[in-house]
């Protein structure tokens, strides 16, 4: 997701990983629940799952009738619940998302009135034998805990069905909710089981609004019927679609997912002539997923289509098809098709040069900027850059958290600083004219005020600047100096080894921090506890300047505690430059200061300290005038 922002106990644990280099140095802290973790071996030192990592799983089967007029979403989900853990569960938590739009709920995100309703109106629930009497279940906002007559033994399958029914959000747009009269993005519309891990057990953080979801991988069956003309676009494989849409347009989405150019599925033409869905007062869209932790859809009767497709996989062949799905009034949305494929492009074969891996992506025109599998929710924007960087953004949340199964609620930092740094790499490759170092100036005007918490803190313990500059520019920064101090080539070795072992698992923290370590072969707990643990400012400072001739000598002090790039560019009276760029490693070993040394071939100007991405707090000592 895009923000429009353009007391724990710890233990220490030390790192050995077994299989690979022995790391000792600097420890991390810890705490009991994650270390218990590792104790237990389904976490492991050397970052891969340990030898008994465990991960719940579920099948879902969906249907669901929507009605455009009266936004009712009334339908029946059923369940089955494999527990895999080692655990005899005597209970199930379900996350009941709508219930945010619920009367007197807990929630830290503005709702108009017209939009508060009665939540989630549950009619049946059984769960195995057992029909549960809803009068004596408790719903606590989101959250709706059953107590279990019959436990769920370890290896153990579990079915439930729920009769459910909810009114869909008019305005109040957050994640989701009707774009215009006829127009909706409808997602977190059915209940679902809680993730259950090795880490907290049960999920029990509500949905407040502002922090993100953590849900299994789950395979999903999903019927939805609407009335015939609205067209759907969802997570997952269309299953029938000659039963809903005319031969020519069937054809033509064939067409676009074998073709690199652009196909026009539906064009307004098409809208108006009314030849885009097959008759029928009423379609029944069947879809399929599998292995992801959501299922949305997105529903029409006005929005036109254009599609393309590439090869992600030179090895296998296999291409993704994407979408851009829009209201053909908003002319900017007219090239979203292209930036978001080459959008996938780029994060197949540049960064994180990991083959797309799914078999579509589709950008609806939607209310909001927010991602889902296969999915995007973006509104329109009138600036070129913008609309790259956003659909970029969201796009690259495909990674993480979707291929990566990361706990957004606990831990913001780990998808959205992943995504703010493919903004910042991907955005060029795209236009070369974009360079937007997207909360810099926030980490610069907030660091080491009160508000400014460790990036390790829970995104559910903060509040203020830090639930912006903890889950976007800072943790991107870090990713982005690692980066720089590895060179492309170790650095995409390292994140390739922490995604082949953890994607379609549930990832932590120290599980990503272990996996660059062993990965890179390279003890990088140093930098990891300065930028993730400890408090402090990046501040670097030009000290005394020397020169006999044209030989300089230039001391480098970092006033400072986070270790940030070093970049001295020269300024030559002629107007040329040029920079000497020191990685952080330069303070690994605790210095506080360095000395760079240059010869001048001509005449040297003025000094200048800093760069696009290295924050700074008092910029005010990062300059140097020759003769003063």
């Amino acid at each position: 997701m895009v923000l429009n922002f353009r007391k724990q106990t710890f233990v220490i644990a030390l790192l050995c990983c077994a299989g690979a280099p022995s790391f000792a140095q600097t420890v991390l802290p810890r705490a009991v629940n994650i270390s218990k973790a590792y104790h237990n071996g389904t976490r492991a030192d050397n970052g891969k799952p340990g030898p008994k990592y465990w991960q719940n799983t579920a099948s879902y089967r969906i249907k669901v009738n929507f009605d455009p007029k009266t936004r009712l979403i009334k339908g029946t989900v059923d369940i089955d619940y494999v527990n895999n853990s080692p655990d005899t569960l005597n209970q199930l938590m379900f996350k009941l998302y709508p219930n945010l739009y619920k009367k007197g709920v807990p929630r830290d995100s503005n709702i108009v009135p017209e939009d508060l309703t009665d939540g989630v109106d549950i009619s049946k629930l059984s769960i195995g034998s057992k029909d549960m009497d809803m009068k004596k279940v408790r719903i606590m906002g989101t959250n709706m805990p059953i107590r279990l007559e019959d436990v769920i033994l370890p290896g153990n399958t579990v079915h439930c069905s729920v009769n459910y029914s909810y009114t869909l959000n008019k305005t109040s747009h957050i994640r989701t909710g009707q774009v215009d009269p006829s127009s909706f993005f409808v997602a977190y519309f059915f209940p679902r089981i809680a993730v259950y891990d090795d880490i907290d057990g049960w999920n029990k953080y509500p949905y407040l609004g502002s922090q993100e979801f953590y849900n299994d991988f789950c395979h999903f069956s999903a019927e939805v019927t609407l009335p015939g003309d609205y067209v759907v676009w969802a997570t997952g494989t269309l299953q029938n679609p000659a039963e809903v849409l005319t031969k020519r347009i069937v054809g033509l989405i064939d067409e676009a997912g074998k073709t690199d150019s652009v196909t026009n599925i539906i064009t307004e033409a098409d809208v108006k002539a009314g030849n885009v869905t097959t008759t029928g007062s009423t379609h029944t869209w069947k879809f399929e997923a599998d292995s992801v932790t959501d299922f949305v859809f997105a529903t029409s009767n006005h929005y036109i289509w254009k599609a393309a497709s590439l090869v992600v996989d030179p090895k296998t062949g296999r291409r993704t098809r994407v979408d851009a799905v829009f209201n053909p009034a908003h002319k900017d949305y007219y090239a979203v098709v292209n930036y978001a494929r080459k959008t996938v492009e780029a994060m197949s074969y540049k960064f994180p040069k990991w083959p797309y891996p799914y078999p579509h992506e589709t950008v609806f025109d939607g209310l909001d900027q927010m991602e889902y599998p296969m999915m995007v929710n973006d509104n329109p924007v009138e600036n070129v850059a913008d609309a790259i960087e956003l659909t970029d953004h969201e796009i690259f949340h495909t990674m993480f958290p979707f291929y990566m199964g990361i706990n957004e609620t606990k831990y913001g930092w780990m998808d959205e600083g992943w995504a703010t740094i493919g903004e910042w790499l991907i955005s060029p490759m795209i236009d070369p004219k974009i360079v937007d170092p997207y909360g810099v100036e926030g980490v610069e005007a907030s660091a080491g005020t009160e508000e400014d918490q460790p990036i390790i803190t829970l995104t559910t313990q903060i509040s203020g600047v830090s639930g912006f500059t903890d889950s976007y520019p800072k943790p991107a920064m870090g990713y982005l100096f690692v980066k720089d101090m590895l060179g492309d080539e170790l650095f995409t070795k390292a994140l390739h080894y922490y995604i082949a072992n953890w994607h379609g698992k549930h990832p932590g923290p120290y599980d990503f921090f272990n996996c660059m370590n062993a990965g890179a072969g390279r003890n990088m707990n140093w930098f990891w506890k300065r930028w993730w643990f400890d408090s402090g400012v990046p501040d670097l400072a030009i000290g005394k300047v020397s020169n006999v001739g044209n030989k300089y000598e230039v001391l480098i002090k970092s006033i400072g505690t986070k270790p940030v790039p070093v970049d001295l560019v020269i300024a030559y009276a002629d107007g040329s430059t040029k920079t000497i760029h020191k990685d952080i490693s330069c303070w690994e070993k605790g210095n506080t200061s360095i000395t760079l040394n240059f010869e001048a071939g001509k005449t040297v100007k003025q000094l200048n300290l800093g760069s696009t991405y290295t924050p700074d707090v008092d910029k005010t000592n990062n300059v140097y005038i020759a003769g003063k």
